[in-house]
Parts: structure tokens; sequence; C-alpha cells
């Protein structure tokens, strides 16, 4: 793949790596990114790494633009894409598959929408030729899915879904965007899955809600006690199907502080993934449920 490198006034480089979306791509921008901030390189201020590309906000005074752009070429040249292995972690995300406030939301919106006489998760089942609901749900929930970015609103992941590209999910946003989405709604527009970290407009498919806060400024959670965003770019997220019994309970523990999610480190080999997808998602599960 060719990057092209552009510059926005004399402090940012903006870095696209490729115009569509892959792993590839993906793991390339990653690995370039951290290795820039291993560097800890004099005049760098911000790194801001996307789907398939990157920014870099740096001080001119320290370093120039030319400077900056020869860093990255640098840093480019040494990153190989298939031989990447990230440090990372995977978390497990509760998901109410089909829960009553989504589809209320989703009936107040009918006429914004490419199938106003289904709901949002009979349309994605039919458009990718799932033979029910349900087994939809079960491909939604049964592979991983990378953080790839983290924004838009605050700690919002978007997420790609770890499958060869002809088993990937692919939903159009709605035909125009809803004033209104629940907070915690587990959506999907394009090749990517989102979680909403609030509540506010949105154009993406309703599939569920999680009851996992992913965003909490109060930080009074167990998992949210060293940053008050959940994810990170280069997470791997595996969503499991609750029950509406689970999910109040979950509720009521996280009113009381006690929640907390499964999450586990993992070292990712970019090659071993490529090789055989869903073994390697296998072993990725191994870790997740490992006591």
């Amino acid at each position: 793949m060719t990057i092209r490198y552009t510059f926005g006034g004399d402090e940012f480089i903006f870095v696209e790596i490729s115009e569509s979306m892959s792993l590839d791509a993906f793991f390339k921008g990653m690995a370039i990114t951290r290795a820039l901030a291993e560097r800890n390189v004099r005049g760098v201020t911000e790194i801001c790494p996307a789907n398939a590309s990157y920014q870099i906000r740096f001080d001119p005074d320290v370093i120039t633009p030319e400077q900056m752009l020869s860093t990255l070429q640098e840093l480019e040249a040494e990153v190989t894409g298939n031989a990447l292995t990230l440090n990372t972690r995977i978390i497990e995300v509760p998901v109410l598959y089909g829960d009553p406030w989504t589809h209320e939301t989703m009936m107040r919106f009918r006429e914004r929408h490419q199938d106003p006489e289904s709901t949002d998760i009979e349309y994605a089942a039919r458009i990718n030729q799932f033979a029910s609901v349900e087994a939809f749900i079960d491909a939604h929930s049964g592979s991983p899915w990378f953080v790839s970015m983290v924004g838009f609103v605050a700690g919002l992941p978007f997420m790609f879904q770890m499958v060869e590209r002809e088993k990937q999910i692919e939903v159009p946003k709605y035909l125009r965007p809803r004033t209104d989405t629940p907070k915690l709604t587990v959506g999907h527009g394009g090749c990517f899955g989102c979680i909403y970290s609030v509540r506010g407009a949105g154009g993406y498919q309703m599939f569920g809600v999680t009851p996992a806060p992913i965003f909490e400024p109060a930080q009074r959670l167990p998992y949210l006690r060293d940053f008050m965003v959940l994810f990170r770019p280069g997470d791997i997220v595996k969503f499991k199907p609750i029950t509406r019994e689970q999910y109040d309970q979950a509720v009521v523990d996280v009113d009381a502080g006690i929640f907390d999610l499964r999450i586990r480190p993992i070292a990712f080999s970019l090659a071993q993934f490529l090789e055989g997808p869903e073994a390697y998602n296998s072993r990725l599960m191994e870790v997740l449920n490992a006591n």
C-alpha cells in the first residue's frame, strides 16, 4: 500500500495509509503511532490514530515540518505489516439484543429508515442473508471486533469485525440521522460497529444495549478507575448476549458501583490471524474465558 502524507498548516501532518479500511492498514497505522509515542520525539504534542489513517500535531518551533515528515517516513520503513504484534486487551461486553429502549426509539424514526416495516436488526439480518435474527445475533456476537478508533463523542468506539472480508456484516446507516439514540446503544453503520457512550443524535442501525458504562467521568466502576474512557485503539471486543434479567441485575450492580467487566491482556499477531481467522479467534476466546 502507498502511504500519502498531507500537511495541515504548519502544525499537522495527516497520513492516509489506505483509502479503504482493512486490518493491514489499521495495524500499520497503530504500529507507526505507537512507535512514535515510544520514541518520545520532542515537539510532538498529539498523536491521533484512526481507522486507516492517523494525524500528528507538532510544535514547528521545536521540530520543523520537514523533520516531522522524515521521522514518520523512517517509522513507515521500519514497520512490516503482517509481522506486527500488538500488545492489547480483549474485553467482554454484555449486550441485550432487541431491547425495548432502542425499539421504542427506532419506532419514532421509521420514516428515516430504508425498511420502515421491519426493525433495524431484522433489516440487518435480511440484507446480510441470515436465515433469522437469531442467526444474525450469533454472527454479530460470535466473532471479536477490533477498536480501530475512539471519538466523535467522548469514549465512542468504532469497531471492525475480525472475520474474512466476505463474512463481515455490512449495513447502511439510516437515510437521515435520528435526533435521539439511547445511551449505550450497540449500533452499526457500513462495516463499523459502535457503542453510543452518551444519549444523542445518531444514524447507525440499533441492535441492542449494553449495561456497561464506557464513559464515566466519576470513575466509580472498577474497570474505569484508571481512566474515565474504557476503550483504546487496538482493544479487542467480544459481545456476549444476555437476558433481560441479567441486564437488570447488571444495572443494579452499576448503580451500586460493583459492576465489572472481564478484561484480559493479550498479544495479537496479525500474521497468525490472517493464516486462519476462525482458529485464531477461538484461541482469543480461550484467553478471555481463562480463570
